[in-house]
């Protein structure tokens, strides 16, 4: 739509922002079962952009559940031409699951099945890691994944 595109006719990085977030937060309340809230955009990497009038498809799928949390994995596809989907821009964002004071619940954790589910699982307790030692919420000493990388 026009009102949602900047002045070079592209998608605003801010409208595609909110459309990932809604998209995640529905694989997010599928996966728990309960309310859920927006914690954190931890990455967006808008690789591509997307023209007035392209077709996007936004992916998203629950990469890593903790205790409260989640973590969800955002791909978007844009189609090009001849119907050829090309990955345009990824995200990371982090959910919790709350109850209806809305106070943080316990959720199930997800069992990884492909070797890309595995990986983004494996980084995702990395990325927890960092984001509570850089919050000082975790001694970098206590992040045994972070120090992993190092030895």
């Amino acid at each position: 739509m026009p009102g949602e595109t900047n002045a070079l006719n592209n998608l605003f990085g801010g409208e595609l922002l909110a459309r990932m977030d809604r998209a995640a937060s529905i694989s997010a309340k599928r996966h728990a079962e309960k309310i859920v809230v927006t914690s954190s955009v931890n990455h967006v990497s808008f690789g591509k952009a997307i023209p007035i009038g392209t077709t996007v498809t936004i992916e998203a799928k629950v990469s890593r559940a903790f205790t409260t949390s989640m973590e969800v994995f955002i791909d978007v596809w844009v189609d090009d031409d001849k119907g050829k989907r090309i990955k345009a821009n990824e995200a990371i964002y982090t959910f919790v699951a709350v109850d209806n004071d809305g106070r943080p619940t316990k959720i199930e954790k997800i069992h990884p099945e492909t070797e890309e589910e595995q990986k983004r699982y494996d980084a995702a307790l990395r990325r927890k890691q960092l984001s509570l030692v850089l919050a000082g919420k975790m001694n970098a000493n206590d992040a045994s994944e972070l120090k992993a990388l190092f030895s």
